[in-house]
């Protein structure tokens, strides 16, 4: 026992100092985008032409679908004018599918907090049922670590629990594929109202890169009603817990 406590003053606080003072990344890290369409021609389609997925638009308007993104570093480094650039800004999620689309000159969008009678229910305490609905666990390695001693969501009130009885929203990540169709849509109605859906990562979202796949449902737009988006492929646990945080008004 003596041994372990010894352990424990060296090592020293290992908690994220994050929300309380501002996250710093590695420059290799590619978080919310910069777009410059002055310096791309009309007619340019470099950039979304190369994008797997399809999440750049080249029609009138340099944009990226930060919900279909899948945060490779290729148009950046294709792009022959520059247009597309990668900030480290782990700041992300959002609440409507349609803020996930960032265009060159718009205003950027981040999450708003839940409406008052939600707040009031989850504001101090929010537990989640995780349903991985065909992901390739990398979302889930990443939601996982956030309950470790590094990132210590449960300080926030947050958790994720064993049974849908026991949760307050549902935890989706993966395409949704038509064998976890009908499990996700049970473990939703096994969760008392009102309730919560969040998007985690870009299958989640959008289907990732199995958009269009006919054993896959392209994510849970269309099937559930969705409270928050965390778009990354997969989301980092900052771009996570930030996302929660605004969600439950606790950045200030």
């Amino acid at each position: 026992m003596i041994k372990a406590i010894l352990a424990r003053l060296k090592q020293g606080h290992r908690t994220t100092t994050y929300p309380d003072q501002p996250a710093t990344l590695p420059e290799r890290f590619r978080g919310y985008p910069e777009l410059n369409a002055t310096v791309c021609p009309p007619d340019c389609r470099v950039c979304a032409d190369l994008c797997p997925v399809g999440a750049i638009g080249c029609g009138g308007k340099l944009s990226i679908d930060l919900g279909k993104c899948l945060f490779c570093p290729d148009c950046a480094e294709m792009c022959p004018h520059g247009g597309i650039t990668h900030t480290t800004d782990p700041r992300l999620a959002v609440n409507r599918r349609e803020d996930l689309v960032v265009a060159a000159g718009e205003e950027r969008r981040l999450a708003q907090a839940l409406e008052k009678k939600m707040l009031s229910l989850f504001g101090r305490s929010l537990k989640f049922r995780s349903v991985v609905a065909g992901g390739c666990n990398a979302c889930e390695a990443d939601t996982n670590v956030l309950s470790t001693i590094g990132w210590d969501i449960g300080r926030f009130g947050l958790q994720f629990v064993a049974s849908p009885r026991h949760a307050d929203g549902l935890w989706v990540t993966g395409p949704v594929t038509e064998n976890m169709r009908e499990a996700l849509m049970l473990t939703y109605e096994a969760i008392p109202a009102p309730k919560i859906v969040v998007a985690c990562g870009a299958c989640a979202i959008n289907g990732g890169p199995f958009i269009g796949s006919p054993a896959a449902h392209d994510g849970v737009e269309g099937l559930l009603p969705v409270d928050l988006y965390i778009p990354g492929c997969p989301p980092h646990p900052i771009t996570i817990l930030d996302g929660l945080l605004r969600l439950l008004d606790r950045m200030e």
